[in-house]
C-alpha cells in the first residue's frame, strides 16, 4: 500500500524525488496508492499500473491485510506499526519524535533509495492472527514506551 505525499499540507512544502522511485518500482505489481487530491488521482490512473480506490476505503484493514506500506504521512504509517505492517516513511521533513523512536527501535524505516523496499510477501501478519479493533489493544500494539 503507498499513500502519496501531502503535497498539499502546511508541513511538506516541497517535492519528493523518492516517492516517484517508489512509484515507479510497484508500477505493474497489485500495488494500492491512496492519493491525497483528484490532481493526484488523475495521474495514477492516467500511469496505469495501479489500483486507485474511486471512493473512501477501510484503510486501516487495507493495512493490516498489506505486505508493506510507504507513506511520507505520520498517522497511516504509525497504524502500520501497530497492526504489524512492515513500513518506510519517504517523508523529508524533520521528523517527529514518535516517528524518530520507531525508526530508532526498527519498528519503522526511514527511506533513502527506493531499492531498499521489499517488495515480497510477508509472513504472518493478520491472515494468521487477527489484530482485534479495540482501541486499547491498538495503544498497546503502539507502545513506544519499550
Amino acid at each position: 500500500m503507498i499513500r502519496t505525499p501531502p503535497a498539499v499540507s502546511l508541513y511538506h512544502r516541497f517535492e519528493n524525488d523518492l516517492f516517484g522511485g517508489v512509484l515507479e518500482r510497484v508500477q505493474g505489481r497489485q500495488a494500492v496508492v491512496l492519493p491525497r487530491t483528484p490532481e493526484q488521482r488523475v495521474e495514477l490512473v492516467k500511469a496505469g499500473g495501479f489500483i486507485v480506490p474511486e471512493r473512501a476505503i477501510d484503510a486501516q484493514s487495507l493495512i493490516a491485510y498489506a505486505d508493506l506500506m510507504v507513506s511520507a504521512g505520520g498517522t497511516m504509517n504509525r497504524e502500520a506499526v501497530a497492526l504489524g505492517t512492515p513500513v518506510w516513511t519517504t517523508f523529508e521533513g524533520r521528523l517527529g519524535a514518535v516517528d524518530e523512536r520507531l525508526i530508532a527501535e526498527g519498528r519503522m524505516q526511514k527511506l533513502t533509495d527506493p531499492a531498499e523496499v521489499d517488495l515480497r510477501k510477508r509472513d504472518g501478519g493478520p491472515q494468521s492472527e487477527r489484530v482485534p479493533r479495540d482501541p486499547r489493544v491498538f495503544f498497546d500494539l503502539l507502545d513506544c514506551s519499550r
